[in-house]
């Protein structure tokens, strides 16, 4: 049984490994089309353009992952179909879903290898990537990072103006709220040193305001110095701006916590956090689903055109899976729900369907 075990998943593995690289080589291509316009300016050369296209290359096969492993698994199974090797192997008294069973496994496997190389591999590369790009262009790589943000923590409101690599602040203003989450003090200094989970200000004044009857007195003081505790972390500046998609799954989690902590919104974030840990049941309910026309009966038609139908059902499905966690935002139900919901639906009707084709036969 183990021999058989390593041949099935050796199978699939050239499969997933052959489609993986022609879907890679396709972005790869088309990427380096739209960089070539670029060659030549300042420093970026021909080789320039390669370098960011490969750097480039573990987010897009992380990105795409379940359609890569599942059009690879069906291509295996139809190769061990074709060459009549299911039949033999189900005539040694390997039912369907024993064969489904050892399918799923190896998938599992696949797709926890390609979730390693998104979570760590991916971000390293495509930072450096970009970094690569804009230097070898010339462009100003730390513009980006010199933008303001807005942020609440606890009975703060935090505003920046200029944020310089996470760590050094310029003309930045702390609003502090009390029990009643009105107004209570506010704080401005032209630069802060933002050091681990303390924001140190230089120069500062602070405005007191006190309530008296109908009237709201402001006391003002100045300080050479002045501390102010705070619970994120400098790699929390670092995610402001960037998209739900740029994080890992750990960033991700931190970023909901925060969030969630300081009663601000994180639908898009939760959205996408469910979206790549339902990648699994996703990738397992779309193999079950293809399944069930690859054992099928091939009186009807050819096995190629029951390969074919069977990856696009299960593409549509994965298609509206994904749609499932923007319609989750726009009528504002539980990301969790939209996310699982359908693949959770499909598995089992799969499970049942590919049991009971199993014991027909």
């Amino acid at each position: 049984m183990k021999i058989l075990d390593r041949y099935i998943a050796k199978t699939l593995l050239f499969y997933t490994l052959g489609v993986m690289v022609i879907w890679a080589g396709v972005y790869a291509l088309f990427n380096f089309i739209n960089e070539v316009d670029l060659i030549g300016r300042q420093d970026y050369t021909l080789l320039s353009a390669i370098i960011y296209v490969v750097a480039d290359l573990p987010s897009v096969i992380y990105a795409h992952s379940s359609v890569i492993i599942l059009l690879g698994c069906l291509l295996g199974l139809g190769h061990l179909a074709t060459t009549a090797q299911l039949i033999v192997v189900r005539s040694g008294g390997i039912s369907i879903m024993k064969i489904a069973q050892k399918v799923v496994i190896a998938a599992l496997l696949f797709m926890l290898i390609t979730i390693l190389l998104g979570e760590f591999v991916a971000p390293v590369t495509t930072k450096y990537a970009e970094l690569y790009r804009s230097k070898a262009l010339g462009r100003n790589i730390s513009t980006a990072s010199q933008q303001g943000f807005w942020l609440k923590d606890g009975n703060a409101i935090i505003n920046v103006k200029k944020n310089f690599d996470g760590s050094v602040f310029k003309k930045i203003t702390l609003m502090r709220l009390n029990k009643e989450h009105q107004l209570d003090a506010v704080m401005y200094s032209d630069k802060a040193v933002f050091d681990d989970n303390q924001l140190n200000f230089e120069k500062t004044t602070r405005h007191q305001l006190k309530q008296t009857g109908k009237f709201t007195d402001i006391q003002s003081k100045d300080y050479q110095q002045y501390n102010a505790k705070v619970s994120f972390n400098q790699s929390l500046i670092n995610n402001l701006k960037k998209e739900p998609q740029m994080l890992s799954m750990i960033a991700l989690y931190k970023h909901i916590s925060f969030l969630s902590s300081n009663n601000l919104t994180s639908e898009d974030f939760a959205t996408e956090l469910y979206k790549r840990t339902s990648k699994p049941v996703t990738l397992v309910a779309m193999l079950m689903l293809s399944m069930l026309f690859i054992f099928g009966s091939l009186r009807d038609s050819t096995l190629g055109k029951k390969i074919f139908l069977g990856m696009v059902v299960s593409l549509l499905f994965e298609l509206s899976s994904r749609i499932g966690g923007v319609v989750s935002l726009r009528f504002n139900y539980d990301p969790f729900f939209g996310a699982f919901a359908p693949a959770l639906v499909v598995l089992m009707i799969a499970f049942f369907l590919l049991r009971k084709k199993s014991l027909e036969i």
